[in-house]
């Protein structure tokens, strides 16, 4: 066994901690490249709001189920009301990806089809992320995330 020196403790711990190093930087690198932004501009006034949106949303008594049909390709989004009868939407609005990754995310066009809003879309197997947003006849805004897991 050879004598352990001054030079091989030095390569030791260069090496040990340029790996840390390289590990810090590629993650802080992953991290930041694949980051899809703020959520709102100014969250002090998004705050001051809430609880009226929340309310007038929940006097609107609606429920939201999503669908996918893998087969087809389609997605569908029912909007019911409180008494169980399709919603009355004026503008709808869906933003569907990744929870992490904004390279995947779409919006894609709905269809009101006897009262299912139905779009073409093909979704990869996984978990994905529903945004939506859609304004009732008086303008009230109905906002809704929901995931769902489309099945490989």
């Amino acid at each position: 066994m050879s004598e352990f020196t001054g030079r091989k403790m030095a390569i030791t711990m260069v090496s040990f901690f340029g790996v840390i190093i390289a590990v810090n930087f590629l993650m802080a690198y992953k991290a930041v490249s694949t980051f899809p932004g703020l959520e709102v501009k100014n969250s002090y006034v998004a705050s001051q709001q809430f609880d009226t949106i929340r309310a007038a949303q929940k006097d609107l008594g609606w429920t939201m189920t999503p669908d996918y049909d893998n087969a087809e390709g389609r997605l569908y989004l029912a909007f019911t009301d409180a008494n169980g009868q399709p919603a009355m939407l004026t503008d709808l609005s869906v933003l569907v990806g990744r929870s992490t990754i904004a390279r995947d995310d779409q919006t894609p066009e709905f269809v009101n089809a006897a009262g299912l809003w139905t779009a073409p879309i093909n979704l990869e197997p996984g978990k994905w992320l529903l945004r939506v947003d859609a304004r009732a006849a008086d303008g009230t805004l109905f906002s809704q995330r929901v995931g769902i897991t489309v099945k490989g």
